[in-house]
């Protein structure tokens, strides 16, 4: 374990995608979503136990969610839970921990993780980063972990990597989002793609340059504000900045751009637990292919995930390959391969039937 590293954890997102068992008020990474006695960013902070000092540990986050980090990370002290007054995507985030870690220690080495990733093999992954955090501490590189695909799945982006069979640390070529599934197909049978898992490791200086290089009003605004980090001015500079931050991701903005990027290839179990189909995948299934959590009678029920509140008896009849999800006052149903469109189910709640049902 190293002094000079720091884990940045990102924890503001709402995850649509999980909808309607996560919500606006109450977004998955506060849930026991796997039924292992503890919530995903629980799990996600001790993960790093290894690999950090505890007192390095970051949480980014919405302002709204300031009371579940806290009641879910007692440890973590007020420095350590940075509080984002709007949401702003992944490169405004990375940007304040960034910079706020930088003026800390200019010899800081930041691994940036999201919330709500699942991790099967802990210790493989552990390796991984240990490897990068090796390279990054002595290069000026951006480094993500690219994990071989199973499948041409179409809702995870694609790293296409030059291949160098002497070195784990391999340059990147391109990235693409999100592709077709005709696309992605090619881009498994071609062996020169890896999923995207989301997870950068990165030195201070090399990503603060990156910043001023190729988001450079964004830098210029965190610029501004570093007299002021670290003291009881930095909130309502932090509420100023974000007014200015572009809404962008950091692959948008950074990865994709940068010629300095590089991937380690792992294979550690990973799933960044996005949407419904991921669950399935994950979870023990019944003799017909069913995940049911809940109280739940089924018939002729095949390849089904069910989620449903213990106290309400659901009988259903005649299903395959769907989704059947309640959760307060929401109750859904959508075929799994269908499962991409339940962001537009909740933009639609949203602008028909109002916030009370995100």
């Amino acid at each position: 374990m190293n002094d000079n590293t720091y884990v940045v954890i990102m924890a503001g997102g709402i995850g649509s995608r999980f909808w309607p068992f996560s919500r606006v008020s109450h977004p998955k990474q506060f849930h026991d979503v796997l039924g292992i006695g503890e919530s995903m960013i629980q799990t996600t902070v001790k993960r790093f136990q290894d690999i950090c000092p505890p007192e390095n540990v970051f949480v980014v986050t919405h302002r709204d969610y300031d009371s579940l980090v806290r009641d879910h990370l007692p440890e973590l002290t007020d420095n350590q839970i940075l509080l984002e007054p709007i949401g702003r995507n992944t490169a405004a985030c990375i940007a304040y921990a960034c910079f706020k870690i930088a003026k800390r220690n200019p010899n800081a080495n930041i691994v940036i993780a999201p919330a709500d990733h699942v991790i099967l093999r802990e210790e493989s992954f552990k390796n991984c980063v240990r490897e990068a955090l090796a390279a990054t501490a002595e290069n000026e590189i951006l480094v993500t972990l690219g994990i071989k695909p199973t499948r041409p799945h179409t809702g995870y982006g694609y790293i296409q990597f030059i291949d160098d069979e002497q070195n784990s640390l391999k340059k990147v070529k391109t990235f693409t989002e999100k592709p077709s599934l005709e696309i992605a197909q090619m881009f498994l049978d071609s062996g020169e793609f890896v999923w995207n898992a989301g997870i950068f490791i990165w030195n201070a200086q090399a990503i603060v340059k990156a910043f001023h290089q190729y988001l450079g009003d964004m830098a210029e605004t965190f610029d501004e504000g570093i007299p002021v980090l670290d003291t009881d001015q930095e909130e309502a500079f932090i509420n100023r900045a974000y007014s200015h931050c572009r809404n962008i991701s950091i692959d948008y903005g950074i990865m994709e751009k940068a010629d300095n990027v590089f991937v380690i290839l792992g294979d550690f179990g990973w799933s960044d637990l996005g949407s419904w189909d991921s669950l399935y995948s994950l979870s023990e299934k019944t003799p017909e292919g069913n995940v049911i959590e809940g109280n739940v009678l089924a018939y002729d029920v095949k390849n089904c995930i069910i989620k449903t509140p213990a106290n309400q008896l659901v009988v259903l009849q005649g299903l395959e390959d769907y989704i059947v999800a309640a959760h307060d006052n929401v109750f859904m149903v959508c075929r799994r391969e269908d499962e991409q469109k339940v962001k537009d189910f909740v933009a639609d709640a949203k602008a028909m039937k109002g916030q009370n049902f995100i």
